[in-house]
């Protein structure tokens, strides 16, 4: 799939979008942020992902050729650290020109490949991690409550 995907804690998220929109971006600033946070947050596969169902749960896992990298505007591909060889999904972002401005109104679910996920719809642009962490903890509260 035409997708990067990023760990935050122990769940995966999918980021999806449009070549050039800013999936490689979003990936870099939420494993900064995460470093910030104090959250874990690490690199599973930028740009292209394979998604696996198993057992009920969708795993991501990069593809061989692009493992351990990240696509950097201007430099190219980089090796980043820290990776995952692979993540439970628990959250997909779609990055969308003429997102919802309110968060509440981008959220939904979405079904690949048989699992349904929460899904969050942004525009590209700045703040998009923040907006993120903030969906991502929202969705822990709600999994320990239930």
């Amino acid at each position: 799939m035409h997708a990067s995907c990023v760990v935050l804690g122990e769940d995966g998220i999918l980021i999806r979008g449009a070549p050039g929109s800013g999936k490689s971006t979003l990936v870099r600033d939420l494993i900064g942020l995460g470093a910030i946070s104090g959250t874990f947050a690490a690199l599973v596969g930028d740009d292209r992902v394979a998604l696996t169902q198993r057992h009920g749960r969708l795993v991501a896992a990069p593809h061989p050729a692009l493992a351990g990298l990240l696509e950097v505007r201007g430099l190219g591909l980089q090796p980043v650290e820290p990776t995952m060889p692979s993540a439970v999904l628990r959250l997909v972002v779609d990055l969308a020109e003429g997102a919802p401005r309110m968060p509440e109104a981008a959220e939904e679910t979405i079904l690949l490949r048989g699992v349904r996920l929460p899904r969050t719809v942004l525009s590209p642009g700045p703040g998009r991690a923040g907006t993120v962490l903030w969906r991502w903890r929202r969705l822990r509260v709600m999994m320990m409550t239930d």
